[in-house]
């Protein structure tokens, strides 16, 4: 049973008034999303949803530190950028605020880590397009779904199973295991300097170590490697190119290649691997001087933000597509 309906947010947060807000209720499960839309949702003729990553702070929020206020927010849009005829829409995870005004910084409450699983995430947003196209966009010409970080490996699991998204958006993900991450970060350090061979080795036996402790302890909340429970890390250590060989609407993968998050090595399996299985719907772009965020490095060393350029190029082969 699905109770579809608008959520209210706290007032202390209305400031942030450019998107409204719903909740439904899906297998006892209840599901936020949020919406900017330039005019009525359901005037729109196509969808923009977008996954985020692996952050457990609200959208936006509000706190003090020292005596300074700041705003936080991981919402990494320009509003202003998305086009007219679109909804854009954002999900919250469980047990996650959309916006939070307090004394002090958000801290995600245990019971969010409990569901904190590839599975659950992607059932989340199956379920949410499933809500728009049921309750507030019927037939829409486009369903665009980007998925950014962990959202990579969301957005990889949902193509494979939602029929209705029409363009999907891979962006800073890896194409093998997060796991086989770590190996290559290790052999990156040797192959540079930073480590001798030996210390690389000792690292690497070290790494499998863990690993197989995290398989042993798969359901835990408490034992935490990297500030994720064990519980996360078994969950999404499922190779995204496994999903994305599935998805046969036009697909575009972004990648900065001075990512240091995420190895491009890794992302390279994609292309491959597409090659090798004679599919034709993928689109690969690497931006050389980007980050995993899409922040170029000045030789001040300062950032600049290229967010908008990655998300402006893609909505262009959108539209060709």
């Amino acid at each position: 049973m699905i109770l579809s309906g608008l959520l209210s947010v706290h007032a202390q947060c209305e400031k942030i008034n450019m998107f409204k807000h719903f909740t439904f209720v899906s297998n006892n499960d209840t599901i936020n999303y949020h919406v900017y839309s330039k005019g009525e949702v359901s005037s729109k003729k196509n969808i923009l949803l977008f996954i985020h990553g692996s952050s457990s702070k609200p959208f936006y929020s509000f706190f003090k530190e020292n005596g300074i206020r700041y705003r936080g927010s991981t919402m990494p849009f320009d509003l202003k950028e998305i086009p007219d005829d679109y909804a854009f829409f954002i999900v919250s995870k469980t047990y996650i605020p959309f916006c939070v005004d307090s004394k002090k910084e958000f801290k995600a409450p245990e019971v969010y880590h409990k569901t904190m699983t590839l599975k659950h995430r992607a059932y989340q947003i199956d379920k949410v397009i499933k809500d728009i196209l049921t309750n507030y966009i019927q037939r829409p010409k486009r369903i665009v779904v980007i998925g950014h970080s962990e959202g990579s490996d969301v957005v990889a699991k949902v193509g494979s199973i939602n029929k209705e998204i029409t363009h999907v958006g891979f962006w800073s993900g890896s194409g093998n295991s997060q796991w086989y991450d770590f190996p290559l970060f290790i052999r990156k350090d040797v192959l540079t300097g930073k480590l001798t061979e030996e210390e690389g080795l000792k690292q690497m036996d070290s790494l499998f170590v863990k690993y197989k402790e995290i398989v042993k302890n798969k359901d835990s909340i408490h034992k935490k490697w990297y500030g994720h429970p064990y519980k996360r890390w078994y969950y999404f250590s499922e190779p995204p190119i496994e999903n994305l060989l599935q998805i046969n609407v036009p697909l575009y993968v972004a990648m900065g290649a001075k990512d240091i998050s995420v190895p491009i090595e890794s992302t390279y399996l994609i292309p491959v691997e597409f090659i090798r299985n004679k599919k034709e719907n993928l689109t690969f772009k690497v931006y050389p001087n980007l980050d995993h965020s899409f922040n170029e490095k000045l030789p001040n060393g300062k950032k600049k933000r290229h967010w908008n350029t990655v998300f402006l190029d893609f909505m262009k082969w959108v539209k060709n597509n």
